[in-house]
């Protein structure tokens, strides 16, 4: 296992030197997944939740949380998003994925940005239709694929939750 790159040689956290590697086109795709009751589940899907179209609402937070992840995660490096993109589709009984889309030419990738767009569009889904199920689960959030940058590419291996 390689030195965590956030301390320095006296353990003091550091935000990386990124400043001597190359501008590359990089790329993360992460997803979630919001389990709730039937009630909620067909209001979410059907666009009429007490609160208004949470779907769309979700879509729209996760896409603006990418853009503010270095406001959120300490050691992040603001980036310049060239693409952040949110869907939210119906993935079985009472289940909902999201699946984020982070792209930037930049020096670091975009790990933490398409995480955080689908942590923060579950996290909305979860306030759009609370009045309907108290007890949705927030689960399986994970990194699936990223490219770009001097650690190659990764793809999640299939069945791998």
């Amino acid at each position: 296992m390689s030195a965590l790159t956030h301390q320095d040689e006296d353990g003091r956290v550091r935000m990386v030197d990124v400043g001597d590697k190359a501008v590359t086109r990089r790329n993360a795709v992460a997803t979630a997944k919001v389990h709730m009751n039937t009630e909620a589940f067909e209001a979410v899907r059907d666009g009429s939740g007490p609160k208004g179209d949470a779907q769309k609402t979700a879509e729209l937070a996760g896409i603006m949380a990418a853009k503010r992840t270095a406001d959120l995660i300490p050691l992040c490096h603001p980036l310049p998003l060239t693409k952040a993109r949110v869907a939210i589709e119906p993935a079985g009984k009472g289940v909902f994925e999201i699946r984020a889309e982070v792209t930037t030419d930049g020096k670091t990738g975009v790990e933490m940005e398409a995480l955080t767009a689908a942590s923060v569009a579950a996290l909305t889904l979860y306030d759009m239709a609370k009045a309907l199920d108290k007890a949705m689960r927030i689960t399986d959030v994970q990194l699936e694929e990223k490219s770009g940058g001097r650690s190659g590419d990764y793809r999640r291996p299939a069945g791998d939750a």
